[in-house]
């Protein structure tokens, strides 16, 4: 049976032909990253994104330890719809056991994850965390065997993630044009930290289509506050907590305004926000839709600005720190 769809913005993906729809399904949380998700929360989540119109899903290996993916498989198989209607995005090089970007272990990670994800092919397939390997190995021996996956039709596009924003630059200075098809950047594209902003030219001149992911800073900019392992510095998390809290005071939601925020910036294709439940799908969904009727609260936006002034783009050096 047909799922209804509700209309959501989709933006093209750089040059690959892709529309993927501004809000992307971060699925690190199937995988229990965040804490226990039954699967038929997964599949009930999964569904209610499908239905609300989010088109593009984002996984990798090394999320809950290939639960993650398993999950998504699970929860993609159960819409029932064809394979052509949704985008799925997944990653090599990062697992539980460490980090390897060799060829060979790339070729047997494609295989391994369109078996947890009960795929043919993935539409986008990253180096995940490249400032944690060589990227002269990258630009040498990873990009050559994903292009090769490439060939074979396991992997429609090829996509490089990490931190560090000197890290796309060394790489695709490096590459022929139209290796790399895709960049994901993260905790960079927020209301705290908007430092990819700057390299948004260059981006387009490479013809790259470009993936911004956690626009609440991995939990700074939430009510609950982030994790205990999260490596921003105590000045920043001081000045996160003030603005929550002056939200609150508002009555307002930080996590709408900061997600508004990234999507706001349409040379961004899409804001990857991790979801394990219907309501954190409605609540996202809301926001998108109340940014392209409403537009944002620019009063409480302005005065959060204020408050994360003394540490904008003071991000940590590399996000999670290699075992």
């Amino acid at each position: 049976m047909a799922i209804p769809q509700t209309k959501m913005e989709l933006r093209p993906l750089g040059n690959t032909g892709l529309k993927v729809s501004a809000v992307g399904f971060g699925a690190s949380p199937l995988g229990s990253v965040f804490g226990p998700v039954a699967e038929d929360d997964a599949v009930a989540t999964v569904r209610e994104a499908f239905r609300l119109g989010i088109n593009f899903f984002d996984t990798s290996p090394y999320y809950g330890a290939t639960l993650s993916e398993k999950m998504l498989g699970k929860a993609l198989k159960a819409l029932q719809v064809p394979r052509g209607d949704y985008i799925v995005a997944t990653k090599c090089g990062r697992y539980e056991e460490g980090f390897d970007f060799s060829a060979e272990r790339v070729r047997k990670s494609i295989d391994e994850s369109l078996e947890r994800l009960q795929l043919d092919y993935v539409d986008i397939l990253h180096c995940h965390d490249i400032e944690f390997g060589s990227l002269d190995q990258i630009v040498s021996e990873t990009i050559p065997a994903l292009q090769k996956l490439k060939q074979e039709g396991k992997a429609r596009f090829i996509g490089i993630t990490g931190l560090p924003l000197d890290i796309f630059t060394y790489v695709l200075d490096r590459v022929p044009p139209g290796t790399v098809d895709v960049i994901l950047s993260y905790c960079h594209y927020g209301v705290n930290d908007s430092a990819l902003l700057d390299l948004l030219p260059y981006l387009k001149s490479k013809g790259v289509g470009v993936i911004s992911a956690s626009p609440l800073a991995m939990g700074l900019l939430t009510e609950q506050g982030p994790p205990e392992w999260h490596p921003a510095s105590p000045e920043l998390k001081s000045a996160c907590k003030a603005a929550v809290a002056h939200c609150k005071s508002k009555g307002k939601k930080i996590t709408k305004l900061a997600l508004q925020y990234s999507l706001a910036n349409k040379e961004i294709s899409s804001v990857l926000v991790g979801m394990s439940s219907v309501s954190q799908v409605e609540e996202n969904v809301a926001a998108v839709t109340e940014l392209e009727g409403l537009g944002i609260d620019k009063e409480t936006l302005s005065e959060v600005e204020a408050i994360l002034e003394p540490v904008k783009n003071l991000t940590w050096p590399s996000g999670i720190h290699q075992k």
